[in-house]
């Protein structure tokens, strides 16, 4: 095991443990409200691990929607985590066949990020960092979930003491890295007016799912990196 990558691993996924801390609370709350006990509280987050997702599902096994409809919402919410494993698949090639398996399960939103960021300045995606970084991330997650469930009536609704901001903000922190990156702002835009529009129009949760393809449009539809430094530079020879 590499020393440094551990202890990499440990770091990044400690502060998206932190940020994410209240929606694990706030997760076990609502489970309970909505019939769960504790132990299937704790065995949902353990076995399922889908944050967002698990909000959603619990959400509408209390509204008493058909089955498919709930499915469909899940997968809605959940579609971007295909193509984060299609970006991720390239760089996972090193790892054995059970560690993919285990990385694509550990796999959320800020370690994606993290990831291409570090592929993109040349540090080590080793095994190490990656597991170290997503137990630290589940293990938080079935901790306080547990906890939420046992104690979230106690404290009401976490968003009164405005603690839910804090994943947002990192999100949007995780974002901000990557605006050196040609049609970053073409992409955002497209994908944040689309998403605010679609939650509007359309409703939740489809607008994460909404956005996220108006911005791949947008993003496929822009000339490629190379194509563009071709275009800047073919002038000036001439």
């Amino acid at each position: 095991m590499n020393r440094s990558d551990f202890l990499a691993g440990l770091r990044s996924g400690f502060v998206v443990a932190v940020s994410s801390a209240p929606f694990a609370v706030l997760f076990g709350a609502v489970a309970v409200d909505n019939g769960l006990s504790v132990l299937d509280v704790g065995l949902m987050s353990a076995l399922v691990f889908a944050g967002a997702s698990q909000l959603v599902g619990i959400e509408l096994f209390g509204s008493h929607v058909p089955a498919w409809l709930i499915v469909l919402s899940i997968l809605a919410v959940n579609f971007r985590h295909v193509l984060y494993s299609a970006a991720l698949a390239p760089m996972f090639s090193r790892y054995s066949p059970m560690q993919r398996l285990l990385a694509f399960f550990l796999l959320t939103d800020p370690q994606y990020a993290d990831a291409i960021r570090r592929s993109e300045t040349n540090q080590s995606l080793s095994f190490t960092w990656y597991l170290t970084f997503g137990l630290v991330v589940w293990l938080q997650w079935v901790v306080f979930s547990v906890l939420g469930a046992w104690f979230g009536g106690l404290l009401g609704d976490p968003r009164t003491f405005a603690i839910d901001v804090l994943l947002p903000i990192y999100f949007l922190g995780l974002v901000v890295t990557f605006r050196r990156r040609t049609g970053f702002y073409p992409v955002v835009l497209a994908s944040m007016t689309g998403a605010v529009l679609a939650y509007h129009f359309v409703g939740s949760p489809w607008h994460v799912s909404i956005g996220a393809v108006l911005g791949i449009l947008v993003a496929v539809l822009l000339p490629a990196p190379l194509a563009q430094a071709r275009s800047s530079v073919a002038p000036e020879a001439h």
